[in-house]
């Protein structure tokens, strides 16, 4: 299941750099974040979905390495980036 149409482009235009940025680091952590929350939503009421668990820790790590890239090259921006999403309390 994939994000919806508008859910997503709200995702995409509140982190973008510029009009055509779709795919930027703080855009991708941003989305990744958002699919990670409904699938841990998810795993609450199907908790023998082992499947969809595997690709929510692929997805989790994807996000990990994203955060360390954007941590080395932009940290003023991943910073700004963790308070915007929750993420790191």
């Amino acid at each position: 299941m994939g994000l919806g149409g508008a859910v997503k482009s709200d995702i995409v235009k509140q982190h973008q750099h510029h009009d055509k940025d779709t795919g930027s680091s703080e855009v991708q952590i941003a989305l990744l974040t958002n699919r990670i929350n409904y699938l841990t939503e998810h795993f609450r009421t199907h908790k023998k979905d082992h499947h969809s668990r595997h690709g929510l820790l692929r997805m989790v790590s994807r996000r990990r390495r994203l955060l360390s890239y954007l941590h080395r090259v932009d940290a003023a921006g991943y910073r700004s980036l963790l308070g915007t999403l929750g993420l790191r309390k």
